[in-house]
């Protein structure tokens, strides 16, 4: 039997599935997605409060977390699609690092969530995405 990740044992008991259709209620899909590519051209993350604002709410811990399972859909997107993850691009303010959610099932990646270490594996996953987007015609 197929053990669930961390990721969507949340998703399932939190009543969200993680299809694109279910995250859409509180947020579209392709708007985020429209919102981080814009973010990758211009080079630069957006904390979270700075994302929910830009999608015309306050920041709170519950449409964060409706956020997070939104842009784990752009994220697997992007990887139908070929292309570099944005979910990276949403940070904390405090130490401009994605929040837990982004790393738990990571493979590619050993170590602490936070500090230097984790800092430059977010700065090369986050390069990709900008030298992508700057490269890609907006439009």
């Amino acid at each position: 039997m197929k053990q669930k990740s961390t990721r969507n044992i949340w998703q399932s008991t939190s009543g969200i599935d993680g299809r694109d259709e279910a995250v859409s209620a509180l947020f579209d899909v392709d708007e985020v997605e429209a919102l981080m590519q814009a973010a990758a051209r211009e080079g630069h993350a957006l904390s979270y409060s700075e994302t929910l604002m830009a999608l015309g709410y306050a920041f709170s811990r519950p449409k964060m977390r409706s956020l997070c399972v939104v842009l784990d859909a752009v994220d697997r997107r992007a990887a139908a699609r070929g292309e570099p993850e944005l979910a990276v691009l949403v940070v904390r303010e405090s130490d401009k690092l994605p929040g837990q959610g982004w790393w738990v099932g990571r493979t590619a990646y050993v170590g602490e969530w936070t500090g230097p270490h984790a800092a430059r594996f977010i700065a090369t996953i986050q390069k990709a995405a900008f030298d992508y987007w700057q490269a890609v015609p907006d439009g």
